[in-house]
């Protein structure tokens, strides 16, 4: 069995929690490269982020398309960061997951983390009835991935060195989507965003979503042991 700790930072703001992750990545990548990497902490860590708008290292700012003006206006702020992935939006009612992991200690490559962040989204919507899969060269968790109304309900950017990871994956329960109209979602023009409650009809409990997500988190690394 995998000891993973659960960690809920709550509401905290996003560069609060990227400082907070920076730190915990470095100490780890600094515990591996002593040779001491059984000693490392398999965290996960969920939390919440008030309106902000992120893109990742290799992303568009074009993607963004507002200006600063206009982000004040709509209480939001804005980050370039070391992730991968292009722009995204984080916002009340999302769950935001950073597993700060040592996946060579789970056999994991960094192909296999992100398909299993992505099983793992998938088999926690199965739960509540919301159908969801891969979508061919892009990351995340879609709904009607072949159709024309396919929509992103989960995006995935991941930072990862020597094998260890941060940043994550940002799933949208009960999520203003308005504040997508704004950015070309994680760079397409031409895909659609979604939410649980959207998918639903009805506000989702986000603790209990948490808690299920972490179970099939730690179901499909135990298999991989």
């Amino acid at each position: 069995m995998t000891n993973l700790n659960y960690i809920d930072w709550g509401l905290i703001d996003y560069k609060e929690a990227w400082d907070k992750q920076e730190l915990i990545f470095n100490k780890k990548v600094s515990t591996k490269i002593n040779n001491s990497s059984n000693s490392i902490k398999q965290d996960f860590i969920f939390c919440e982020h008030p309106h902000v708008y992120t893109l990742g290292q290799h992303g568009e700012k074009n993607n963004l398309l507002i200006n600063d003006e206009f982000l004040k206006k709509i209480n939001a702020t804005y980050y370039k960061t070391n992730r991968g992935g292009d722009i995204t939006y984080h916002g009340f009612g999302q769950i935001v997951g950073y597993p700060i992991l040592d996946i060579e200690v789970l056999n994991l490559s960094l192909k296999n983390y992100i398909w299993t962040i992505e099983e793992m989204v998938i088999l926690t919507m199965s739960e509540y009835g919301i159908i969801c899969e891969r979508m061919d060269g892009a990351t995340g968790v879609w709904i009607d991935s072949k159709e024309k109304n396919a929509r992103k309900i989960c995006a995935i950017g991941v930072k990862a060195s020597r094998y260890i990871t941060m940043h994550g994956f940002a799933l949208n329960v009960n999520t203003d989507l308005s504040y997508f109209s704004h950015i070309n979602p994680c760079g397409f023009m031409d895909k659609g965003v979604s939410s649980m409650e959207k998918e639903i009809g009805n506000k989702i409990d986000t603790e209990e979503v948490k808690q299920k997500l972490f179970k099939h988190f730690v179901e499909l690394i135990n298999k991989h042991k």
